[in-house]
């Protein structure tokens, strides 16, 4: 009975991860289920498991990428073995199925071996998916898997002189949403999802704040804003109110920013508003998206000496360590601008005009003091 209970635990080492012997399958049926997983015995893993992934607030997005590495790393066959389809591996229940995967039998190597031609970020993602499903069924992942490095490229912020033309010709466009977008994107570093999500209600122009809900990871949190930004807004008003009489919804009702149509607005109407704003500032449209705004908006904070800690809440990150990356690029900056004035004539050969500098700095007081103190 001993042996029963520790089930394939029980292997020796000395069988190698890609034992084809029959006695797998038998002893795949014996394997334990963590106690949690035991009145689900009999119920499809795969059914149970997205269940457990909606629990979790995980994205429609994110499901879809699980679901495909789940099922890829599923059907993978070991030697000797019967392959099987789809739909017959995700109706598997879940005591089978915790058999069929363990990790000790091999068919995470086989399934590791078949992802050599893919990009690092795609392997990171599907190694990702199949460890979530594995601590669900209770298994730790090996050691011997590891996922490969790769050097994610710099999000390249705006410069000043940049972001001065960007926002003249947001003012110049016909398009009315030009202005107020930009300056919030500017202002807040709201994504592109969040922004299309902002309600007229989210926004407190007394307090210079916005709420944002159901943010990346369906977590909330606030946002800060200036002056401008609630003058922006204010601009806007009339034109919302005029579009709001083809509202025919009532989450359009809601919403902050319509269209022309008088529907909330989406991502791909912004990016297509961001690829005329690059055009008519005369800046390359590889040069300039939604997120160009965002990382601008966090390089900003960090050389105006805010926290990193503040930073990643004001942006909504998970982790610090995304926000960190921010460091390395106001190091490149840093390093562009020293270069780029070891080139240049001095100084005193340049009449500089007060007011375009006093309009420089301006532009860049993004956030008041108080908002990148230490709390």
């Amino acid at each position: 009975m001993e042996g029963e209970d520790r089930g394939i635990a029980s292997q020796k080492v000395e069988q190698g991860r890609f034992d084809t012997s029959s006695n797998i399958s038998q002893e795949n049926s014996l394997s334990p289920l963590p106690p949690r997983l035991m009145r689900l015995g009999a119920l499809p893993w795969f059914e149970c498991w997205a269940g457990q992934l909606r629990a979790e607030k995980k994205s429609k997005h994110t499901i879809r990428a699980y679901t495909v590495a789940a099922r890829d790393f599923s059907t993978t066959s070991l030697p000797g073995e019967e392959t099987i389809t789809w739909e017959q591996a995700q109706n598997l229940p879940v005591r089978v199925y915790h058999g069929r995967v363990n990790p000790s039998m091999g068919r995470i190597d086989a399934w590791l071996n078949s992802l050599g031609e893919l990009r690092p970020a795609t392997i990171n993602a599907r190694i990702a998916a199949v460890s979530h499903l594995l601590k669900w069924l209770g298994y730790a992942v090996p050691e011997w898997v590891q996922r490969p490095a790769r050097r994610r490229p710099l999000p390249r912020p705006l410069g000043r002189s940049e972001v001065l033309k960007v926002r003249s010709a947001a003012l110049r466009m016909e398009d009315p949403l030009a202005h107020p977008i930009v300056t919030t994107m500017l202002d807040t570093g709201l994504r592109i999802s969040e922004l299309c999500n902002l309600d007229i209600d989210d926004v407190d122009h007394e307090d210079l704040s916005a709420l944002v809900i159901g943010g990346k990871g369906e977590k909330d949190r606030t946002v800060l804003f200036t002056k401008k930004t609630t003058e922006a807004i204010a601009a806007w008003d009339p034109i919302r109110a005029m579009r709001l009489k083809l509202a025919g919804s009532e989450d359009s009702e809601r919403a902050l920013f319509l269209s022309s149509r008088g529907n909330r607005i989406n991502p791909r109407s912004i990016q297509k508003l961001i690829d005329r704003l690059a055009d008519e500032a005369e800046i390359p449209r590889a040069r300039l998206s939604p997120h160009t705004l965002r990382h601008t908006f966090a390089t900003g904070l960090l050389e105006r000496g805010a926290d990193l800690v503040t930073i990643q809440r004001l942006l909504g990150h998970a982790s610090i360590a995304t926000t960190r990356v921010y460091l390395e690029i106001s190091d490149q900056t840093l390093r562009e601008i020293y270069h780029r004035a070891q080139r240049l004539p001095e100084l005193e050969e340049f009449e500089i005009d007060s007011e375009v500098e006093n309009e420089l700095e301006s532009e860049y007081l993004i956030l008041p003091a108080t908002a990148i103190s230490n709390e």
